[in-house]
């Protein structure tokens, strides 16, 4: 079946042009797991194989799905000690394929995004060691000079976490699609007591095991999903990281069973404990950003929720209804966290 998020014919003839060695035909396979841009394994005749990311169909946040960036942001860090997939090319003429979007190399490997698949690819102590790397990964993402790797400009390094809150509550008025009051007091409450920010960094924005791919022996291949990518406070990606991992019997920011409740992994205070002492940070503020990250993604899925119910990812799933819901489950852990803290 055509995928309308495809123009065949066109995208045939711009990487023929544009891409070195590019035999068409192609074929183009929508690859599981992303939620906002999508993301499509490309294969030529010849069998080589590329990944190519566009924006969601339909009216879209443009802040949130800035191809140009993000390939930016990935080209920039080739050449660093964070392992990402290598940047081809960028198109940025819609008359191509309707939007925006770039082409990087094709990187093979496990995503480990359930219970059931950490299982089947790796062994508990297998499973620890990936856990580490977890964190070893974003202490490497956060020791990158943003200057030195030529995105110094890439935003404002000074007060994050106030634009932080003012961005996603404007994302959230855009977005919503009923009246949450706790989504509107945590915003209140955060804004009150903003922690001082130390020196800026890259701060990846989505940094989470299923957003990296795996070698066979469980060494990270590539960081992917960098297009909530900018400069600002490292803690916000250190909070996101635990709100992401979830420990057995705390289900609460997963649809299904996520591969973080599979034996051997670390639990959430091993990697805090990581991290302080890779990176040699202050986390005393750690449950603030916590809930900064619980009423972000509380806000990020009520924007996927959105798309969804609006057919901008195709066919409606009826069981999107539940998106609603962990939107609601995830703005009162914020709650609890700013309480917390």
């Amino acid at each position: 079946m055509a995928d309308e998020a495809i123009d065949q014919a066109n995208l045939e003839a711009w990487f023929a042009s544009e891409i070195d060695g590019a035999q068409p035909p192609l074929e183009f396979e929508r690859i599981s797991g992303g939620r906002s841009n999508l993301t499509y394994g490309v294969t030529d005749s010849a069998g080589r194989r590329w990944a190519l990311r566009r924006p969601p169909l339909g009216k879209r946040l443009a802040s949130a799905h800035d191809m140009g960036r993000e390939h930016r942001i990935i080209a920039a860090l080739a050449g660093t000690d964070v392992p990402v997939a290598p940047a081809v090319a960028l198109c940025e003429d819609e008359s191509v394929n309707g939007a925006p979007f770039y082409v990087m190399d094709f990187v093979e490997g496990p995503i480990l995004r359930t219970k059931a698949e950490a299982e089947v690819s790796f062994g508990e102590a297998d499973r620890k060691a990936i856990g580490e790397r977890v964190v070893d990964t974003l202490v490497a993402i956060h020791a990158v000079d943003p200057d030195e790797a030529g995105v110094g400009d890439l935003g404002r390094k000074e007060d994050y976490v106030a634009r932080q809150l003012r961005r996603w509550h404007g994302q959230w008025e855009k977005s919503k699609t009923r009246e949450l009051e706790v989504i509107d007091d945590v915003h209140r409450r955060l804004s009150e007591r903003i922690p001082e920010q130390g020196p800026a960094t890259i701060v990846h924005g989505d940094y989470r095991l299923d957003n990296m791919i795996l070698t066979s022996e469980g060494e990270v291949a590539a960081v992917v999903d960098w297009e909530l990518c900018t400069l600002g406070d490292p803690l916000a990606d250190v909070g996101l990281l635990m709100v992401y991992w979830p420990e057995p019997g705390e289900e609460l920011v997963a649809l299904g069973q996520p591969a973080t409740l599979a034996p051997g992994f670390p639990d959430r205070a091993q990697l805090r404990a990581r991290y302080a002492e890779r990176s040699g940070r202050d986390l005393s503020q750690l449950d603030f950003f916590i809930a900064l990250g619980y009423w972000k993604l509380a806000i990020i899925l009520e924007g996927v929720y959105a798309r969804y119910a609006a057919g901008q990812y195709g066919m409606v799933d009826p069981g999107i209804e539940a998106f609603a819901r962990l939107v609601e489950r995830l703005a009162e852990a914020a709650d609890e966290a700013e309480r917390r803290g």
